[in-house]
């Protein structure tokens, strides 16, 4: 009896990728920021740090997973993942807890588009 072997699941869209890698990360830093909190004497008054170094590191690893899987234009498409993340959680936030658009957000996206321009450039500039 012969087993056929299943090959491996790719994504072809860079974008689609770095999503995934981007809120895969989130994930993971969320759940260590729950930890850190839970176990240690923090109060919640370094929540705010917490989430914006999360979603910074996150934007971080999709865009260069992004740039690494376009293989040109590192700083467009890791920039654009960056947007993208950042309206994604905006439309959480509002979804969520209510949250308006207001200059924090607009900050938000501005940043998330520097360090996902980044990501993709170092992404790029990584391929074999």
């Amino acid at each position: 009896m012969n087993i056929k072997q299943v090959g491996q699941v790719r994504i072809g869209s860079p974008m689609l990728s770095g999503l995934i890698y981007a809120f895969f990360t989130m994930i993971i830093g969320a759940l260590a920021a729950s930890i850190i909190m839970t176990l240690g004497n923090q109060g919640e008054e370094v929540l705010p740090v917490y989430a914006y170094m999360i979603h910074g590191i996150a934007a971080l690893a999709g865009s260069f997973a992004s740039g690494r899987k376009s293989g040109s234009k590192g700083w467009y498409h890791g920039g654009l993942l960056g947007v993208l993340y950042s309206i994604i959680v905006m439309i959480i936030g509002f979804l969520s807890f209510d949250k308006g658009l207001d200059w924090s957000i607009l900050t938000f996206a501005a940043g998330a588009f520097v360090i996902g321009a980044i990501g993709g450039i170092l992404g790029v500039n990584t391929q074999k």
